[in-house]
Order: structure tokens, then sequence, then C-alpha cells
């Protein structure tokens, strides 16, 4: 590790226990996510880690949100999770076909939560290291007016970018038809640049072969051009973590 980034590191945990918290429990990899999301400020970072802390206490007090928390979210199995891209991040894929707007916000929250949890944690080789990242698919193929949903893709992104910074390694926009250029020209409004430099809307042949170039064949279903079959997030059953 680089000199500034040692200090920088030990300058943001003073700053986290000024602020009333600790970093206790959380390595170097977990504390240097937040110094790159906030460009290496320590007192910006350690605001953030600590409202991090401050949400994921309230957010999921038990450590993590349980499957019968978020029935109506899981039941059209939407969400499919497809093990390893060739650079070792976890591609979860959302079929927004199968998406309708909740009728239950507060599920719908703690839905995206256990989609991001469970999709980073299926990359962990027996421990979490810190710094894991994740490819997001978005399919938007076959959608129609009743499956938009601004304010739900919003919630996805805000989250990411406020509780899960630099989890996002890339995330793929698929069949983006027509009609939906002028949402996600809204939703874009909401996203940082960092996060808008991660998203590929892919729209030719060439930016295609690129994406499954760049998540790999092996994990890629059929109908995206991969080998694989489509693996429903409920049906992936994670490794017990060590210690």
């Amino acid at each position: 590790m680089e000199k500034n980034q040692e200090i920088a590191l030990t300058q943001m945990r003073i700053s986290v226990e000024k602020l009333g918290s600790c970093t206790e429990g959380h390595g170097d990899p977990t504390l240097m996510r937040f110094l790159i999301a906030r460009s290496m400020d320590p007192d910006k970072a350690a605001k953030m880690f600590a409202q991090w802390l401050k949400w994921r206490a309230a957010m999921v007090p038990n450590g993590f949100i349980s499957e019968s928390e978020i029935p109506d979210e899981l039941e059209p199995r939407k969400i499919y999770l497809q093990g390893l891209s060739k650079d070792g991040y976890p591609v979860m894929i959302v079929k927004a076909s199968k998406h309708f707007p909740s009728k239950d916000p507060v599920q719908f929250k703690k839905f995206v939560v256990h989609l991001l949890d469970k999709t980073i944690a299926s990359s962990f080789k027996g421990r979490e290291i810190g710094n894991e990242k994740l490819i997001g698919i978005l399919d938007l193929q076959h959608i129609t007016y009743r499956n938009i949903d601004a304010r739900g893709l919003i919630t996805g992104f805000q989250f990411l970018q406020a509780y899960y910074p630099e989890r996002l390694a890339k995330c793929f926009i698929l069949h983006m038809p027509r009609f939906f250029v002028s949402v996600w020209r809204m939703v874009s409004r909401f996203l940082e640049k960092a996060t808008l430099e991660k998203i590929v809307i892919v729209t030719n042949e060439d930016e295609r072969q690129d994406f499954i170039k760049q998540v790999g064949e092996e994990v890629l279903p059929e109908e995206y051009g991969g080998q694989a079959k489509v693996v429903a997030l409920q049906d992936v059953v994670l490794a017990p973590l060590e210690g």
C-alpha cells in the first residue's frame, strides 16, 4: 500500500472516532472503498462510513435480510445470480419484464439490500475481504409501460452509491426500447459521475461482443450469447463463512 493511502486511512479512522463511531471489525479494503468514493478525503469518507454504519444498524439489525421478509419481491423470480465473471466478479441479472413497481416500498428497499448483499457474498472465498465488486445486467427486453419503475431504479442506484461504495464494477443495460430513453435520462440525473462511467448501454453488435467478452460465456445465460442456464437468486445457496 502506498504511503499516502496509509496516511489517509489513519486520518479517516481518527475522523470516524471523532464522529462517535468506530472502524473496529472493518479492514483497510473496506475503508479504502469509502475513501475512493470520496476522492481520498478522510473527513468526507469518515462521514460517509459513519452514515453507512448508522443506516446498516437500522436497516439490517440482524446482519442480513431473510427471504421471509421479502416474499412479494422474490415471487416473480426476476433476479438471476450467475456465478463469477472472468475477473472474479459475481454477475447479477435483473429481468425487468418480470418487475412491477412495488406497493410496499419498505419491502422493496429490503429486497435491494438482500440482493446486493447476497450477490457480493457469492464472491467470498471463505471470508469477506472488503473490496469485492459486482457486475449488474439490466435486461429491458419485452418490458411494457407497466414495468417502468423509475423510483425503483433510482433507489437501487442510490443504495449502491451511498451504502455500497465502489462495489459496482460495471452495469450493462440490454435491449433498451425507445420509450425507455426518456425514463433513463431522468434516472441518470440522480447518479454520480463515477456511477455513470460504469454503465454501458449495449446498442450494437460490437458492444454486445465486448459485453460477452467482459462477463464470460461460462456464466452468461444462453439467451445473452453465453453457455450457462439462468439461476434464480433464491436458488443460489452460499457456502458458510469461515470463522
